[in-house]
């Protein structure tokens, strides 16, 4: 048979061809016109792959001009430059080795193929193959190497982290290596031998494949294979099985990291059922790969799949049962004694792992004798500065009171940090006050307002934590007009808010175009403004402005006079999103917040180093340990995914809300992380000495690293291995009574813990007992604060700054928790501090918290006092509907022990629970304001005798409201009119008495006038 009549089969009609013709023998062939194919589909592929082209080039120029304008092109290029060395050696190899073998196997395919019925079946299959043979051997090897370089691109920071190592000088206790080997290199190593394995069996695929389809490999009793398959596929078969013996020894390491039901590591089935059965297992697969090889000789499969049918049996019964019954026969009855020496290791690893090693731990002392009213209300005082205003509540109120205009916004949940006033330091409320285009009319949404125009925010805005005005605001001392931070610059061109991008710049000499803030002077609507900072990337030519116009599909790029020679871009303006594109290799904190640093607004952006592969150490979902009632509903609260064992606040970063620069500063320099990355990215990350005194001041400690460090120290603050198998002590994070699904938010507060001289600016969370049931006990059991004051040298954070203090409670002793707390405040009985309130606190939470109105508990503050604990919880109150609503912080409970006291402030509060301070003064605890204007934590206290002649005025009230009702029962008009003057006067006294103390007076609607009452009484009856 020829090659044309095999490849394209027979013509003459005997043998089932058409004639050549449709006439008769000798009549001639009708010719054959070709179908030409339209311009339209060549057309639209080419346009379609331009246009592919054209986005992937305007990304690629965008992100290098982006870069060159932070100053951090050397990341993007280390970066990019990695991903494409590892895609192409990945994408190479794969397609090599696929190629390789398609073609070994066709070029040794036998000349001669058995006649059988098989090999006819595969003879049509080699017909339909041949056509696309040669195109097949080049898209095959090339899908599957894009397809391998893809996916591998994503061990970049793997690669990085192995060819950058530093040692952690830390052994790991059950293979005697360092750390840094398991956590730099041992990654690496995986990654490779699962890549080559994957390579390999591909290579064996398709060789396999390709023989069969030619012949060259025959099925068990069809017939000999060719000695060139059998070497083919045995030195595959062999490599492939000495890959899989590696994989067996590496997996003896990654067991140090894997999570188990009891802890985290090596485990005593581990260590000795687990291990030597994987050696066991790599000794078979090598022993395989030599059953691959001899396979050559023997001219048998037999062998090879033998030995894969004893390497699979093995790997069951010695790899999966026998560690089973050593854990169900020899472990589970003697489980706490034989765990006992890895349980320490697992809690010595989490500890180091998580910075829990630095744990001082403080026993609550309760006093033999019980403390005096005076010495109680004395050490309430010595509170500096108790926080009423809660920044996760009082956005709308800042909102409402200093937005101005309506696409002027701040974020839902304020921030907490400390500033000095008139000599004094004092906790603060903060924000900035940025452009949200969602407050634009409709009407005034177009590209030229959307991005040239409503460009920035303007203003910071800052007010008293302990302090509030008469009718329950906070008090401001920056932002809207008031000014004691100094000059800075007060515009916000990069926030949580800001737009997507924004177009700014003119000429010299042309008019300003952006809003910059509503005008204060009579005719004018805005003061207009011009950036003139050095952020952003200039696009004055046109390749810029073509790049940028296709990245966001926007013609306005090339069509608006808005876009100029002297515009430049502003994009990418999340601090969030800076930092990690300038530092990608940082897991960030869910907040950010901005401060007053050296005369700009800068955003404070913690970074932290994380590993997953630190040996032995606790595995934690980030997203569990992080997420809380402030998380759940915050829209700049972040919360952060993936598992770690490992975390380090090792970089403080800032951004510049005026220029968007970013500066990296390394924080914690021992850590094996950060120099790893450091020598990846040289020069990226600033010395901690470069940090300045100003910004040392409002550094504080990361939000995140404490949640993480609170989830685990509920289990690791036991530290004996037997109790902590039993878990009869363990605790959690108490649930916010408000939102009864998530945790309660860590809190800012200043706070001085048992056997400590002074209070210090801390971070707190308490603990409560594990429960099983939503009834459980929920008493206190733990205090976690940590010392969140870095002080305000330059280059040197304060000595105790991070430093972990926990307050431990006696089961017998333990004060009531957070859901008890809450459970005395809702159900008090108590009157109010303020003469004038007639209600009860749980008749006025139940008045509050519905009829129109909403009630907000803020943050609950956690004080211990004299062996018990203080508690301080704000209420805030709301219209429950209407555009112009706003909390305000109408009364304050405070709590010791079994005792509940509230007032229209915190004075009087603590009053209620310690009696009168000594000369009159209210103390750092009593920090409220009766006045808008400012005020202080050392204002008087309501003087008694007008207190006594307000009660006086109100028992007057009330008497002369009964005779009123008395006489018009008798329809005794004339007496109804006299107890009406008496009313009228009384009122009138208790309204001048409340505005000498500060307190609200009963209003005159109390009294019905007699055509109501009458109506009431007849309706009645």
């Amino acid at each position: 048979m020829s090659r044309s009549d095999w490849f394209d089969g027979p013509t003459d009609p005997d043998e089932g061809g058409r004639p050549a013709g449709d006439g008769g023998a000798g009549a001639p062939p009708r010719p054959v016109l070709a179908r030409r194919r339209g311009p339209l589909l060549p057309t639209v592929l080419v346009l379609i792959v331009l246009a592919v082209l054209a986005g992937i080039g305007a990304d690629l120029l965008t992100d290098v001009w982006w870069y060159d304008s932070v100053g951090y092109r050397d990341v993007f290029v280390t970066e990019l430059t990695t991903k494409v060395v590892i895609f192409a050696v990945a994408a190479l190899v794969t397609a090599g080795a696929v190629a390789a073998s398609l073609v070994v196997a066709f070029r040794t395919r036998p000349v001669y193929v058995p006649v059988t019925q098989a090999q006819q079946v595969l003879e049509q299959y080699r017909q339909a193959i041949e056509p696309l043979r040669r195109i097949a051997l080049v898209a095959i090897p090339a899908v599957l190497g894009l397809l391998a370089g893809s996916g591998s691109m994503g061990a970049w920071k793997t690669y990085l982290l192995w060819a950058n190592a530093v040692p952690f000088g830390v052994e790991d206790p059950q293979f005697h290596l360092d750390v840094g080997f398991f956590v730099f290199t041992l990654p690496w190593l995986r990654f490779l031998v699962g890549f080559v394995t994957v390579v390999l069996v591909l290579a064996f695929l398709a060789g396999a494949f390709t023989h069969y389809v030619y012949g060259g490999l025959q099925l068990p009793g069809r017939g000999p294979s060719t000695r060139a398959a059998y070497v083919h596929l045995g030195v595959l078969g062999a490599l492939t099985a000495l890959t899989r013996a590696a994989s067996y020894w590496l997996d003896r390491y990654s067991r140090s990291t894997e999570k188990g039901s009891l802890l985290t590591g090596i485990t005593y089935t581990d260590a000795n059922a687990v291990l030597p059965t994987k050696a066991i297992l790599a000794v078979a697969a090598v022993m395989t790969a030599g059953f691959f090889l001899a396979a050559i000789w023997s001219r048998s499969w037999r062998l090879p799949v033998i030995g894969v049918a004893l390497l699979v049996v093995t790997a069951v019964v010695a790899g999966t049962i026998y560690p089973a019954l050593i854990q169900s026969l020899r472990v589970r009855p003697s489980e706490k004694s034989l765990e006992a020496t890895y349980i320490e290791r697992n809690i010595t690893a989490t500890s180091a792992a998580f910075g829990l090693d630095r744990v001082e731990r403080i026993q609550n002392e309760v006093p033999e004798e019980e403390p005096s009213d005076a010495s109680l209300r004395t050490d309430a005082e010595e509170i500096p500065g108790v926080r009423i205003i809660d920044p996760n509540v009082v956005a709308p109120t800042f909102r409402q009171l200093e937005g101005e205009r309506d696409f002027y916004a701040f974020p839902d949940t304020l921030d907490v940090d400390r500033y000095t006033i008139d000599g004094t330091v004092s906790d603060a409320v903060v924000a900035v006050r940025e452009m949200s285009l969602d407050g634009l009319p409709d009407s005034q949404r177009n590209w030229i307002n959307d991005h040239t125009v409503y460009t920035h925010g303007y203003g910071f805005y800052a007010a008293y934590g302990n302090q509030r005005t008469a009718e329950g605001d906070p008090v401001f001392f920056e932002g809207g007009g008031r000014n004691n931070l100094g000059d800075y610059e007060p515009r916000i061109y990069f926030g949580e808010l800001s737009p997507q991008y924004s177009v700014v710049g003119q000429p010299e000499g042309a008019d300003d175009r952006e809003f910059d803030y509503p005008a204060g002077t009579e005719g004018e609507v805005a003061v207009q403004n011009t950036y003139t900072g050095g952020g952003g990337v200039g696009i004055g030519s046109m390749l810029r402005r073509v790049a940028y116009a296709v990245k966001y599909r926007e013609a306005n790029f090339l069509l608006s006079d808005a876009v100029n020679g002297s515009s430049r871009i502003l994009d990418h303006r999340t601090p969030q999103e800076r930092v990690e594109r300038v530092a990608p290799w940082l897991q960030l904190d869910g907040n950010v917040y901005p401060a007053v640093v050296d005369g700009r607004v800068q955003w404070i952006v913690d970074g932290f180093t994380t590993s997953a592969d630190y040996p032995n150490s606790r595995l934690l979902d980030l997203a569990d340990a992080t997420s809380d009632s402030v998380a759940e509903r915050s829209n700049v609260v972040q919360v952060r995914t993936g598992e770690v064992n490992y975390v380090r606040n090792a970089v403080k970063a800032t951004v510049d809300a005026y220029d968007g620069s970013v500066t990296l500063y390394g924080w914690d320099t021992s850590d094996p992380l950060l120099q790893a990355w450091s020598k990846a990215f040289p020069g990226s990350v600033r010395p901690l000495s470069e940090i300045s005194g100003d910004l040392m001041s409002h550094i504080r400690y990361p939000q995140d690293l404490l949640k993480v460090q609170r989830d685990l120290l509920t289990e690791y603050h036991v530290t004996n291995p037997g109790d902590f198998f039993s878990g009869s002590d363990r605790w959690r994070v108490p649930r916010d009574p408000s939102q009864s699904a998530q945790d309660q938010p860590v809190v800012f507060q200043s706070i001085k813990l048992p056997g400590e001289d002074s209070a210090s600016f801390s971070i707190t969370s308490p603990f409560v007992p594990a429960s099983n049931t939503e009834g459980g006990r929920e008493i206190l059991r733990g205090l976690l604060a940590v010392d969140a004051e870095a002080g305000s040298t330059a280059g040197k954070p304060a000595e105790d700054f991070g430093k972990l203090r926990l307050v431990e409670y006696s089961s017998n002793q333990a004060p009531s928790g957070p859901g008890q707390i809450r459970n005395q405040i809702q159900n008090s009985t108590t009157r109010s501090q303020n003469p004038a309130e007639p209600l009860n606190l749980a008749q006025y939470i139940t008045n509050n918290s519905g009829q129109g109105k909403t009630l907000t508990f803020g943050n609950l503050l956690t004080f211990p006092l004299a062996g018990r604990t203080f508690y301080v919880q704000p209420i805030y109150v709301q219209a429950s509907s209407g555009s112009g609503s706003f909390p305000q912080n109408k009364v304050t409970v405070a709590v010791y022990g079994t005792n509940v006291a509230w007032g229209d402030t915190l004075e009087q509060a603590v009053t209620g629970l310690f009696g009168e301070s000594v000369g009159g003064s209210g103390g750092g605890s009593g920090g409220d304001t009766g006045d808008s204007g400012g005020g202080g934590p050392d204002q008087p206290s309501p003087d008694s005798s007008l207190e006594q002649q307000l009660a006086a005025a109100i028992g007057e009230i009330q008497q002369a409201y009964a005779d009123g009702q008395e006489a018009l029962s008798q329809s005794d008009f004339a007496a109804y009119g006299e107890a009406q003057d008496r009313l009228d006067a009384a009122i009138e006294k208790a309204q001048g008495l409340a505005d000498q103390l500060g307190v609200a007076a009963p209003s005159s609607s109390a009294s019905p006038s007699p055509s109501a009452s009458a109506s009431a009484g007849s309706d009645s009856g």
